[in-house]
């Protein structure tokens, strides 16, 4: 099970993985968005009316972006936490939007964990998905739908907890995801070389000023998957409001493609590591020790 904030998140962090896992007949995929993206840009001009400030009507928009998404992906199983729109986008931190009381920022923790927790005793996922405490990137919505998956993946193991819920359930493993320091060398790399990419770049010498860089080192796992490669490409071009084919992820993809976005990684926070490989002993499943 994996637990983004946004439609498009998805993809961009883990469409390998769950593209490769969704092709796998033995393995169930769920992927659990917490809000509509509501706050999003809009890069597609005839769109422009979407945006919050003037229809507000993003959010439903990229409902659809997600429903191709998920399908380039083979995902089947997608769930908006609490339903459609429950909880909205709460924007980038230090905005107006995150005072909204509707926002996923200003949510109820206990009932929004409830609400996830439910989901996880209903898949019953042996493995759950999520980011980091800083939501990789400090978005508001980033970080609660990783403490909302913390506290679900032991609510949904408690008896006392929301009984109603259905019966109790612990995933094995909980992953969060990561960005490697060489990773993100290697596109500083590429756009310098190409004379692209000023503007992201600017004042970056090294992988080692991007705050979201995370030591190759505590990397666990890594996923790689070159045959839904070309599957996590689709799916980005399904989210054109938000990503554009000559914008920064496509030329990444273009430039370094497997590189960069053909290989995933995560870090394991709680349960057994399994066996690895390479320099660093990295598994390269998310079941790896796990007895199927």
């Amino acid at each position: 099970m994996f637990v983004h904030a946004h439609p498009d998140d998805e993809v961009i962090g883990t469409g390998v993985t769950m593209a490769s896992y969704a092709a796998d007949p033995d393995t169930h995929v769920t992927l659990v968005t917490a809000t509509l993206g509501e706050m999003g840009e809009v890069l597609v001009p005839e769109l422009i009316s979407l945006r919050a400030d003037r229809g507000d009507q993003l959010g439903g928009y990229r409902i659809g972006e997600l429903a191709r998404s998920c399908a380039v992906l083979g995902v089947t199983d997608h769930r908006f936490l609490g339903g459609p729109g429950r909880w909205r986008d709460s924007g980038m931190m230090g905005t107006p939007g995150n005072d909204d009381p509707r926002c996923l920022w200003r949510a109820d923790l206990d009932e929004a964990t409830a609400a996830l927790a439910t989901i996880v005793r209903e898949v019953r996922p042996q493995v759950l998905v999520t980011y980091d405490s800083n939501g990789g990137y400090g978005h508001p919505d980033h970080i609660r739908a990783h403490e909302l998956t913390v506290r679900a993946f032991d609510a949904a193991a408690d008896p006392s907890f929301a009984p109603d819920t259905g019966p109790p359930w612990q995933p094995v493993k909980l992953y969060q995801t990561a960005i490697t320091r060489s990773m993100i060398q290697a596109g500083i790399d590429y756009f310098r070389s190409t004379g692209s990419g000023r503007q992201l770049f600017d004042g970056v010498e090294s992988a080692d000023d991007v705050p979201m860089a995370v030591s190759d080192d505590v990397v666990t796992t890594e996923v790689t998957s070159p045959a839904h490669f070309e599957a996590k490409v689709a799916a980005m071009r399904a989210h054109a409001t938000q990503m554009t084919t000559d914008g920064f992820f496509f030329a990444l993809a273009d430039g370094i493609g497997h590189r960069a976005w053909g290989t995933e990684h995560y870090i394991l926070t709680r349960g057994e590591r399994g066996p690895g490989s390479g320099p660093h002993g990295r598994e390269t499943d998310l079941f790896a020790g796990l007895d199927l």
